[in-house]
């Protein structure tokens, strides 16, 4: 761009510029220095830049950017992040220091400030830092006049009574927790699952903060020991995307599903035994069910020639997928809906720590983690996947490397339109790399021909009399759970757990006990690569 035209925009665009800048400044000299480094970076850019569609959208970008990098450059000179809150971490209240000058007076004040509510911190700093007139403030902030004096009498009581207290950081702000691991059920983002919010540390923190109470955005600062002019765009965010939720009184909740931060070696126990007898007797009665259900399905392809292969993974679907146990309670309000397309219900596991360490368990407390089920669904072409991860397969990297682009490939592969040549080798390094090709080029996991649907509707479902049963003994286990839970979660917790008592963790116990007592031959590692996975299509793979 030409200087004279880049000199016009910036003339144009200055008041903007200082207004932003004003905004996100404590003191006019704090605003003079934030909307030079804009200025500067904005001409700079302009300067470099030939063609540009959206002029407002780009010079607010510049602005959000260099404003990000001014606070994280003032942190680094002031203040200290909490417990490796970095590069994100806010400004601790009290170990603050951005003037080294000024006396404690000032300082505490300045501190203050910060605890005022957005609208009343603007209010304060027009009128006592710009030396504006009440009337002139109602104006530029669209208020009647009454309220902005409200407003400055509610915040002289408040700074009165701030300075003359003690504040103290919060138990996240001296011990913060960390994720384990951050799950969804549902479907992700353009950008991703939770994990784009919650991952990082501060985010995570805010969102605990308002677990087992609500609270203000005033509440979330002092339990984090940060000053809330920081939070607001953090809060903003979170509650934009649905992962904080307003409710009475200007305060937060949240639906994300925190794991308690303590557990019982007995409790965990006595459930998997519950289930464990569920698991045995659904092997005894439903399992030949399923058998026969699919016996007559023989347009299939299996790498290795072995039924068991397809027979486990029906048996799998239809342990954790049809026979269920209905619950009537309304969950809809913990699906999370993120601006970028998610919808999911969220969930966070926490360390924990064992509250009965002298217990001895009877049972080995296999590990029954899976992930699943993860359906995959081509717009391109007549292919369709379903799998669940767990320790019966050898697939890495869980739903994220579960990628539709794979099948597409295969599908792609089986059906002529690509050959192994260099054109496709990222293609093939790719298949190769999940043990979907064999070395040699052959297909290394199972193909079904048709519609999944008519598939999975042969499966039969669980007898009612079977889940009225089972229904009893789920509910009592999922309402002793939820006692772990605070009081807005217990709904989701007790609808869970009623739902998922038979569920992935029994599918695994009955594949247990069929490749324990010999029903089903050991698995081989080329085997490992595609069971729980089933993939539908037109066309079967060749047999090599």
């Amino acid at each position: 761009m030409e200087k004279p035209q880049a000199d016009r925009i910036i003339e144009a665009y200055l008041p903007k510029l200082y207004g932003f800048a004003a905004k996100k400044s404590f003191s006019p000299q704090e605003t003079d220095d934030l909307c030079s480094d804009i200025l500067l970076e904005v001409y700079r850019t302009l300067l470099r830049s030939e063609e540009i569609y959206n002029l407002e959208g780009y010079i607010w970008r510049i602005s959000e950017r260099t404003y990000a990098k001014y606070v994280a450059e003032k942190k680094r000179r002031e203040g200290l992040s909490l417990d490796g809150m970095t590069p994100d971490a806010l400004l601790s209240y009290q170990d603050a220091d951005p003037f080294e000058d000024a006396d404690e007076e000032y300082r505490r004040l300045r501190r203050e400030v910060a605890f005022l509510t957005e609208k009343r911190r603007e209010v304060v700093f027009r009128f006592y830092y710009e030396g504006r007139s009440v009337s002139a403030i109602a104006s530029e902030l669209g208020l009647p006049v009454g309220t902005v004096k409200w407003h400055l009498n509610k915040a002289k009581k408040e700074l009165k009574e701030g300075l003359t207290m003690e504040r103290s950081i919060g138990k996240l702000g001296l011990s913060p927790v960390e994720a384990e691991s951050i799950g969804h059920s549902g479907t992700p983002g353009a950008n991703g699952g939770p994990e784009q919010f919650l991952g990082d540390k501060l985010n995570l923190n805010i969102v605990y903060s308002v677990y087992d109470e609500p609270r203000t955005v005033e509440g979330i600062a002092g339990e984090l020991g940060v000053t809330p002019v920081y939070l607001k765009d953090r809060v903003d965010l979170l509650e934009a995307n649905g992962f904080l939720v307003r409710t009475a009184g200007k305060k937060y909740t949240t639906y994300v599903r925190f794991s308690p931060l303590t557990y019982s070696l007995e409790e965990r126990e006595a459930l998997l035994k519950m289930q464990m007898q569920v698991a045995e007797e659904l092997a005894e009665t439903y399992v030949p069910l399923v058998r026969k259900a699919v016996e007559n399905v023989r347009e299939v392809y299996l790498p290795d020639g072995n039924r068991e292969l397809l027979e486990a993974s029906a048996i799998f679907y239809g342990v954790s997928g049809k026979c269920n146990i209905h619950s009537k309670i309304d969950c809809s309000r913990y699906s999370i809906r993120t601006l970028d397309g998610g919808e999911y219900a969220a969930s966070v596991e926490l360390k924990d720590k064992c509250e009965d360490p002298d217990y001895v368990p009877t049972l080995g407390l296999t590990n029954y983690w899976t992930c699943g089920s993860m359906n995959r669904r081509s717009g391109k072409y007549p292919v369709f996947s379903w799998s669940v991860d767990s320790r019966y397969d050898s697939r890495k990297g869980t739903w994220r490397n579960n990628r539709l682009s794979d099948y597409e490939s295969l599908y792609e592969y089986i059906t002529g339109q690509i050959a192994d040549v260099p054109a496709n080798a990222e293609k093939f390094a790719r298949l190769r790399e999940r043990q979907f090709l064999t070395a040699d080029g052959r297909v290394n996991i199972p193909f079904v021909k048709g519609d999944q649907d008519a598939f999975f509707g042969l499966l039969p479902s669980l007898h009612e009399e079977m889940e009225r049963k089972f229904a009893r003994t789920a509910l009592d286990c999922a309402m002793q759970r939820a006692k772990r839970y605070p009081q807005q979660m217990r709904d989701l917790v007790v609808c869970d757990g009623v739902q998922g008592f038979i569920g992935n963790a029994v599918g695994l116990m009955v594949l247990d006990i069929l490749y324990g007592n010999g029903t089903f031959r050991p698995l081989t590692e080329n085997e490992r690569v595609g069971i729980n996975l089933l993939v539908f299509s037109d066309v079967l793979p060749e047999t090599k």
